[in-house]
């Protein structure tokens, strides 16, 4: 006669790795996914950063001319 027990730990085994198997799919898949943006992210971190030295170069180029008595003022 079959021990019960160990049958019925058998199925919760092999339940246990059924799921566990479909995790580790589901992990991969999106870590898949993740690359996939991280890459497609990386243009618009350029345009981003190049962006923001920009504004910076403007903003020192705005209180540099702000302080320069040496620039004509236009007549209004």
């Amino acid at each position: 006669m079959e021990n019960p027990h160990a049958e019925r730990q058998a199925v919760l085994l092999e339940r246990i790795l059924k799921n566990t198997s479909k995790c580790t799919e589901t992990i991969l898949e999106l870590n898949h996914c993740m690359e996939e943006i991280i890459r497609a992210n990386a243009q618009i971190r350029i345009a981003a950063d190049l962006s923001k030295s920009y504004r910076r170069n403007v903003q020192y180029n705005l209180e540099a001319t702000k302080g320069d008595d040496t620039v004509p003022k236009r007549d209004s």
